[in-house]
Formats: C-alpha cells, sequence, structure tokens
C-alpha cells in the first residue's frame, strides 16, 4: 500500500489498473479475463445495488432470477440476437460426462430465457405490464479485457418487461434512462450525457437502444448504463401473446435494460488522483474513518476513550476505527486516501485536552482540505462536509467534461479534437459516414441527444444535409 501510483497524467491505464489492486477492489483470477472482486470492491457494489434496487422497486419492477445456461436453439430464434452475441458466447458441449444433445449457452444476456418464460406466463391483459429485474452475472468472451471495464465474466442487473402497448414499452425504455441519469448523477457524482444509440451501435436485436454516456479522466467516453426498446421481435420469437379487452390476441411490446460492475470503472475513472481512490460519500463503503494518534501506553489510553465517544456519535455513517498498532499514523493517512474514503477524523492528545478534533476531506488534497471541529454538534458538522464533498465531486466532473466537450468547424478540427476530448457534430445519420469516421480518428457515435436543435446543419465528415447533432468520443 505503500508503493506510489503512477501518475494519472502520465499513464492513465497503469494508473487505473494499479488503484483497482492496490485499493483492493479486485484482483485478477486464475482465468484469463476474469476478475475476483475483493471484499472492499463487493461492498461498493452493494452499495450501487442497494441504490438502484430502490429506485427500481419505486417505479413497480420486482425482483426475480433466471438460469445461468441457455439452450443455444434459444439464442437463434432472434436473428440479429444471435448474430451480434455469436462472436462472445461461451458454450457448454459437455455435461456429466457425456455430451449433451444441446449445447448450452452461458448466458450473455437473458432476453432469450426470460422470453420463454414469459411466453408461459402471459396470457391475457390483465398480465400486464409485467416488470421484472434480475441481479446476477453474465458471461461474454471478450478478447481484450481490463478490471471491470471488460471481463469475461461480470455482475449486473437486467431490467426485462413486457407490454401491452408500443407506447407504453417506449416509455418503459426512457423511463429507465431516467433512472439510471438520476442514480448516476445523485449517488455516484458522475455526470453523464443521456441518449441514443446509431444504428450500427445499438443492441443485438433491439429497435431502439439508449445510453448514458460518461467523460472519464482521460476524455475518453464510457458506456455507463444501457435501456433497450426490443418493440416485438423477442415476442415473436417466442410467441409472447396474450388475449387484449376485445378478446383478440396481441403479441407484447418488450424492453430490456441493464448496469454492471463497468460503473464502477467509472467511478474510479471519473473522481480519482494521483492519491488513489476519491469515492461519492454516498455509495463509498467507508464514508469516515477515525484514526487516533499517540506515541504510547499513556497516550493511548487517554485517546481511545474520546474516539470512542466519536464513534458511538457517528453511528448512523458508515464508519471505520483504524487503531492498528503495527503502523504509523502516517502510513494510515496514505492508505484510507489510497481507499478512497471520503472523511478522515485525526484525534491525538492535544485534540482530547482541547477537545477538538481534525477533519480531513478526501477530495481536496493536503492542509486545505483539514479543518478544526468540536466535539459538540460533530454528527451534523460531518454530514454538513460530505454533503459537501457529495456535490463538489460532481461539480468538478461537471466543469471537466464541459471544458473538454468541443465544436469543430470542420472534419480536420474534429480530427484534432477527439486526440483530447469529444466533439459534438453535426451527423447526416450515414452508416458509411460513421464508419469512415471511426476508421480515420478512432472515434465513435457515443450518442444522439434526445434535445435536438430545430434547425438543420451540415455533416461534420461529408458536409450533406444533417438534422442531428451527435457526440462522438474515443472510448473504452
Amino acid at each position: 500500500m505503500t508503493t506510489k501510483l503512477p501518475a494519472r497524467s502520465e499513464n492513465f491505464s497503469d494508473w487505473y489498473n494499479q488503484i483497482v489492486l492496490k485499493a483492493e477492489l479486485a484482483d485478477y483470477a486464475p482465468v484469463r479475463g476474469c476478475m475476483v472482486v475483493r471484499p472492499y470492491g463487493w461492498a461498493l457494489w452493494e452499495n450501487i445495488q442497494s441504490a438502484l434496487d430502490q429506485r427500481f422497486k419505486e417505479t413497480g419492477h420486482v425482483n426475480a432470477a433466471f438460469p445461468l445456461f441457455i439452450p443455444m436453439s434459444f439464442l437463434e430464434k432472434e436473428k440479429e440476437h444471435v448474430e451480434g452475441f455469436s462472436p462472445e458466447l461461451a458454450v457448454v458441449t459437455v455435461g456429466g460426462g457425456e455430451k449433451l444433445e444441446e449445447p448450452l449457452v452461458v448466458r450473455p444476456t437473458s432476453e432469450t430465457v426470460i422470453g420463454a418464460m414469459y411466453s408461459k406466463w402471459i396470457k391475457s391483459y390483465r398480465d400486464l405490464p409485467l416488470l421484472i429485474n434480475q441481479w446476477g452475472n453474465v458471461v461474454r468472451w471478450e478478447m481484450r479485457t481490463k478490471l471491470f471495464l471488460r471481463t469475461l465474466e461480470f455482475y449486473w442487473q437486467e431490467g426485462h418487461t413486457a407490454h401491452a402497448t408500443s407506447e407504453e414499452a417506449q416509455e418503459e425504455t426512457l423511463r429507465m434512462l431516467d433512472v439510471y441519469t438520476d442514480f448516476a448523477i445523485n449517488e455516484a457524482a458522475v455526470p453523464v450525457v443521456p441518449g441514443k444509440k446509431s444504428e450500427s451501435e445499438k443492441f443485438a436485436g433491439a429497435v431502439s437502444s439508449y445510453t448514458i454516456e460518461a467523460m472519464m479522466g482521460d476524455t475518453r467516453a464510457l458506456q455507463s448504463a444501457t435501456s433497450h426498446f426490443l418493440g416485438q421481435n423477442f415476442a415473436k420469437a417466442f410467441d409472447i401473446q396474450y388475449l387484449d379487452s376485445n378478446n383478440q390476441l396481441q403479441y407484447v411490446w418488450t424492453t430490456s435494460w441493464g448496469l454492471s460492475t463497468r460503473f464502477i470503472g467509472a467511478i474510479i475513472m471519473t473522481h480519482g488522483d494521483d492519491q488513489g481512490l476519491v469515492l461519492p460519500p454516498r455509495l463509498a463503503p467507508l464514508q469516515v474513518v477515525i484514526v487516533p494518534i499517540y506515541r504510547n501506553e499513556d497516550e493511548r489510553a487517554k485517546v481511545l476513550p474520546v474516539v470512542e465517544t466519536v464513534r458511538e456519535s457517528l453511528v448512523d455513517f458508515r464508519i471505520h476505527v483504524d487503531d492498528r498498532q503495527e503502523v504509523t499514523p502516517g502510513f494510515k493517512f496514505n492508505d484510507w486516501e489510497m481507499r478512497g474514503v471520503p472523511l478522515r477524523i485525526e484525534i491525538g492528545p492535544k485534540d482530547v485536552a482541547q477537545g477538538t478534533f481534525t477533519l480531513a476531506r478526501r477530495d481536496v488534497v493536503g492542509k486545505r482540505g483539514k479543518s478544526q471541529v468540536g466535539q459538540n454538534g460533530l454528527a451534523i458538522k460531518v454530514t454538513e462536509v460530505l454533503t459537501d464533498i457529495q456535490e463538489s465531486l460532481y461539480q468538478r466532473a461537471l466543469e471537466f467534461r464541459n471544458s473538454n466537450i468541443h465544436e469543430p468547424k470542420n472534419f480536420i478540427e474534429f480530427s484534432e479534437v477527439v486526440k483530447r476530448g469529444w466533439a459534438f457534430s453535426w451527423w447526416c445519420g450515414d452508416s458509411e459516414c460513421e464508419t469512415r469516421i471511426k476508421e480515420d480518428t478512432r472515434a465513435t457515435t457515443r450518442c444522439v441527444p434526445l434535445d435536438q436543435p430545430e434547425r438543420e446543419g451540415r455533416c461534420i465528415y461529408c458536409d450533406k444535409v444533417a438534422k442531428e447533432r451527435v457526440y462522438f468520443a474515443r472510448a473504452y
């Protein structure tokens, strides 16, 4: 833990990898491309789960669990779906020492198996809407992997809903996009841009896909969550029909939406600095750490009772007392800074004598982040500081993002802009232009914002008439 991190500005990729390992969020598994999520990382994921799960239930969704194994024939029922996922599938052909009659796919996503179950459960308009979410793991055989951002196996939630009308399903799709946006901004302090994916970037099997895109600390984009309007593609593939109020047989309209442990990567790369993690208080596994400071047993005997009193007064927070005796206070400070704990309280003999404590904010480096406070009203003060840290992290990330979004006048400027930030440019909607932009600059369409100007422009690449402005960026 004492080894210094690579400078964020000099080697962002190595800096990221070292943070994940040194802060004990995750480690490399024995299987190539897989990760072990360590307790500290899992605690962060649990807080993400809790914040999202509350939002899902408030919008009428319930949780269920579906199988990890999916018959290959299920994936083959929806043409676009199987074509999109074929390169990433892990397939089981032997079970119990014998060759299986039909290969089983380790789920890359669950539209097919859930569609098969919905066809059994949905019979009448009274069964709709059906709003189910699943927390679990999936497997996608990625060639190039990176802890949290892209691994063969990862953890996520996937919502799957069925509706009586296209309008209801489209409304659900956008509602969940709003839920993800609200979570990212208000819980993770990550400013995101919600919008629609281009045809080439949409989910395999969807009619339309929506995304929240975040700018990382190196200005690259990260797709942080997606919501898909599936139309009747899966309903027809799996014969999900219902009798409407006129006793007519109709196909349902479905949606799916998900957010994964990739979002932990978003938090790291949005807020982290050269000292390590910087975690938003609302999601941090620990919000406050107390570090007792003493030189001998006599001082320890005076300090620890006060530490315990302070701990008891802050039981409403996620709090930890670091009373390790084998390491120095300075080591502890660096350790907890690496782990991104939002607020540190230092209590030594002088503090005990004066009735004051030192608060050290993680988001402000050095002495500027420290302040002296009294014991009276400490819980109120801690609440105020944590609230301010949460807001400050968001504002800092927002200012960084906005200062790195550019509006180039031509493709030459565009080519330079996407090396150091995002381009917000007119695009004609032609997939050929999109492909050539990617080939020439390595930048892709990240999303088409839902709010568009009431005028036309000229495509940044071909100069044809364009009706939409789009965010382009290099991405993870």
